[in-house]
C-alpha cells in the first residue's frame, strides 16, 4: 500500500478518535482536541492527493477511499454538531444525502468499472465544509475557554450556509454530469 493511500486510511482513524473524544467530552479540553485532530485528519486530505499526483501514485483505491473518507471526517463532525446544538439538522441531513448520493453513484460507475473521481465542484464544497467545522470547533472551544466573539459566531453561519449552498449546487451538478450511468439503466 502506498504513502497516499496510508494518509487515506489514517483519516479514518482519526475521525474514530475524534468522535470518541468528543463524545465522552472530558472537561477543558475536547473541543481544542477534537479541533486538532479534525486539522490533522484535513491536512492528510490535502496531502495524500498532493502525493499521490506529484509521485503518481494514484490508485483505484485511492479514487474510491480518499473522497469516501472525507465525506466520513466531515459527517461525523456535523453529526457531533447537531448533537451539540450547535447547527441546525436540516443543514446536515442536506450534506449527508448528497454525500450518500454521490457515493452511490460512485459504487454504481465501479460496478461497471468507471471510476468518477471528484470533480472541482465537489473539491470547493469539501473545502467550505471543511472551514465550517474548523469554525465550529474554533467557536466551541473558545466559548468553552471564556467566550467566542460575535464575528466569529457571524463567519461561521456564513460559512455553513455558503457550505450547504454548495453542497447542494455540486450535487446537481455531478448528478447531471452522470446522468448516464443511472438514466441509461435497462
Amino acid at each position: 500500500m502506498n504513502l497516499p493511500n496510508k494518509l487515506t486510511l489514517l483519516r479514518f482513524v482519526l475521525t474514530a478518535i475524534m468522535v470518541v473524544i468528543m463524545g465522552l467530552r472530558p472537561p477543558g479540553w475536547w473541543h481544542w482536541c477534537g479541533l486538532g485532530l479534525f486539522l490533522i485528519a484535513s491536512l492528510t486530505d490535502f496531502l495524500d492527493g498532493y502525493l499521490a499526483r506529484k509521485l503518481d501514485l494514484r490508485t483505484d483505491f485511492g479514487a474510491l477511499m480518499d473522497p469516501l473518507a472525507d465525506k466520513v471526517l466531515v459527517c461525523a463532525a456535523f453529526i457531533l454538531f447537531v448533537e451539540l446544538g450547535s447547527v441546525a439538522s436540516w443543514m446536515v441531513i442536506v450534506i449527508v444525502t448528497r454525500e450518500l448520493l454521490v457515493t452511490g453513484l460512485r459504487v454504481l460507475a465501479a460496478s461497471r468499472q468507471i471510476t468518477l473521481a471528484a470533480d472541482s465542484g465537489g473539491k470547493l464544497k469539501t473545502v467550505l465544509q471543511i472551514a465550517a467545522v474548523i469554525l465550529l470547533f474554533l467557536g466551541a472551544a473558545l466559548e468553552e475557554s471564556g467566550g467566542a466573539d460575535s464575528w466569529l459566531t457571524l463567519l461561521t453561519s456564513l460559512s455553513l450556509w455558503a457550505a450547504v449552498g454548495l453542497t447542494v449546487w455540486s450535487a446537481g451538478v455531478y448528478l447531471w454530469r452522470n446522468r448516464s450511468l443511472y438514466l441509461d439503466e435497462k
